[in-house]
């Protein structure tokens, strides 16, 4: 089905037809050399019950995401606009990333683990347990340069059957590093109070990961990644989301600033809101929906994808996702 026929019956959401769009906030003069004058935000699609883990495919022009509650990853087509099934079930899969050869990396909630899809379709485990306990729900996953896979794994998808299988934790909350040689894996960290969106620095130097049961506050995170590549230092809050503030999924652009999934069901904190790498807020967009996360996407990653609780928006911006990001 295509865009169009689901925007046509979507309450609550109408196209912008002045520029610049009012819904592109500019809070930090740092901002504004990043929003597009002529460019404004797009409904792509309407119709999940819970929007996530958005993923870009450049070489066949397609943007994946997960659906959870309805067991399905969906596909949008750059060119047509066309909406797909991609795989159901899903497995209630939630984050989503490409490893550097490519390949579609999937945290599940159902079966409690992390995949690869292979060229062929097949699907291959990465990691499913640790020190022999089954892991919780892995949540969401960046790929580094050196083949690594990190994902975090708080119990979210298991306290209740609404995105998953309610079941009892074995184990602790943690931040996972998948080894891209050896496959061995290890934890970078077991202090987060529910981990949950997490991305590198341009130059991998910093791990930004959510605090989503912070107290009294969400937080995001900084750790310092090691000259080994392999573990974390210097653990800190870069940014403190205040009362209501929900981040939750975020990509980095090539400047080092963090767009973040953000909302609780109010206009004044529904959509995306950007911060500079020193954790000051710089801009934000408003959505009609919480968003929970965001990837960038298009032929030269200046689409910002944002997958918003029941819809999936885009708008392009002046500045480029880190790539494999």
């Amino acid at each position: 089905m295509r865009h169009h026929e689901h925007r046509n019956r979507t309450s609550g959401w109408r196209e912008q037809p002045r520029y610049p769009d009012p819904a592109i906030e500019i809070i930090d003069p740092r901002f504004e050399q990043y929003r597009i004058f002529s460019a404004a935000v797009e409904r792509l699609y309407t119709g999940c019950r819970w929007a996530e883990g958005p993923v870009w495919f450049g070489d066949g022009r397609y943007l994946l995401w997960s659906d959870i509650p309805n067991q399905r990853i969906l596909k949008w087509e750059e060119e047509t606009g066309r909406v797909s099934v991609y795989r159901k079930p899903s497995d209630f899969a939630n984050g989503h990333t490409r490893d550097r050869q490519g390949r579609l990396i999937t945290c599940e909630h159902g079966a409690r683990r992390v995949t690869r899809t292979e060229y062929d379709g097949s699907i291959t485990v990465l990691a499913d347990s640790f020190g022999g306990k089954r892991l919780n729900s892995p949540n969401d996953v960046v790929v580094k340069s050196d083949n690594s896979i990190w994902f975090t794994d708080p119990p979210f998808g298991i306290l209740g059957n609404y995105e998953g299988y309610k079941a009892e934790p074995e184990i602790g909350q943690n931040v996972f590093r998948i080894d891209g040689e050896t496959g061995e894996m290890t934890s970078v960290a077991d202090d987060v109070l529910g981990p949950n969106g997490l991305a590198f620095s341009p130059d991998e130097s910093v791990l930004y990961v959510v605090e989503s049961r912070g107290q009294p506050h969400r937080k995001i995170l900084a750790y310092d990644v090691n000259a080994d590549g392999r573990t974390l230092s210097n653990k800190r809050v870069l940014i403190d989301a205040g009362p209501g503030g929900t981040p939750d999924g975020f990509r980095v652009d090539i400047d080092g600033n963090l767009w973040c999934g953000w909302g609780m069901g109010t206009a004044e904190l529904d959509g995306v809101h950007i911060f500079a790498s020193d954790g000051t807020l710089i801009g934000r967009i408003a959505l009609p929906e919480r968003c929970a996360n965001v990837c960038f996407g298009g032929p030269q990653r200046n689409r910002l994808f944002m997958a918003a609780s029941q819809s999936l928006y885009a708008v392009y911006v002046n500045t480029q996702g880190v790539a494999g990001g």
